[in-house]
């Protein structure tokens, strides 16, 4: 019965000891958002971006808030991501091909 009981005992360490515990962050972007449109792009972009488990935008202050597995994605992944689809992140320009692409109304000088 002992062995039994050291044998679950060391079976069960060794699974524990191979489960990495994840870590969770959250970052703070602000970016040039101008209006719902520009909300849902850069929510998105961010969403489904892997390792991201929560992204929102606060169209008052145009922050972006994420919260990201930092072992999936990177902080500079996340910020190139909003980059592409045409809007800045942070100290990065959003890419002007990308800034042509956008609607109007979510252009700089658009409204």
């Amino acid at each position: 019965m002992k062995k039994i009981i050291l044998i679950a005992s060391l079976f069960i360490s060794f699974i524990t000891l191979g489960q990495k515990k994840q870590t969770i962050d959250t970052v703070f972007i602000k970016t040039s958002a101008l209006c719902g449109d520009c909300k849902e792009r850069i929510e998105s972009a961010l969403n489904f971006q892997k390792g991201v488990k929560y992204a929102e935008l606060n169209l008052e202050t145009k922050i972006a808030t994420c919260v990201y597995k930092p072992s999936k994605v990177s902080l500079n992944e996340l910020r190139l991501s909003l980059v592409r689809v045409g809007y800045d992140a942070d100290d990065m320009k959003a890419d002007p091909e990308a800034v042509k692409l956008l609607p109007k109304c979510c252009q700089p000088g658009g409204h």
